[in-house]
C-alpha cells in the first residue's frame, strides 16, 4: 500500500487539492478491499491462470477501485474530504 505524503508536502497543489486527492485514494483503497471481499479477481476453481493470475489480481482490483473512485465513487471521498477539511456541513 502506498503511503501518501502530508498535504503540506505536496508542491504545486493547494491544500484543498491535496486533501481531495488523499480522500479519493482512501475511497479507492476501501473499494479495493470491498471488491476483494466480493471475490473480484479470485481464480475460479478448476480453471485459471495459476499463481501468476493470483499474484496480479490485486492490481486488477486496485485499478477497478481507482476507476470507480475517480468517477465519483460511492460518495465516501467527498465525506472524507469534508472531514479532513474541517467542514462539518459538507
Amino acid at each position: 500500500m502506498q503511503v501518501l505524503p502530508p498535504p503540506s508536502a505536496l508542491s504545486g497543489q493547494t491544500q484543498e487539492q491535496a486533501l481531495r486527492a488523499v480522500a479519493e485514494k482512501l475511497e479507492a483503497t476501501f473499494l479495493s478491499e470491498m471488491l476483494k471481499s466480493a471475490g473480484l479477481g479470485k481464480t475460479p476453481e478448476g480453471f485459471g491462470g495459476g499463481s501468476g493470475e493470483d499474484q496480479f489480481s490485486s492490481f486488477l482490483r486496485e485499478e477497478h477501485a481507482n476507476a470507480v473512485a475517480a468517477r465519483g465513487g460511492i460518495g465516501l471521498a467527498e465525506s472524507l474530504f469534508n472531514a479532513l477539511k474541517g467542514d462539518a456541513h459538507g
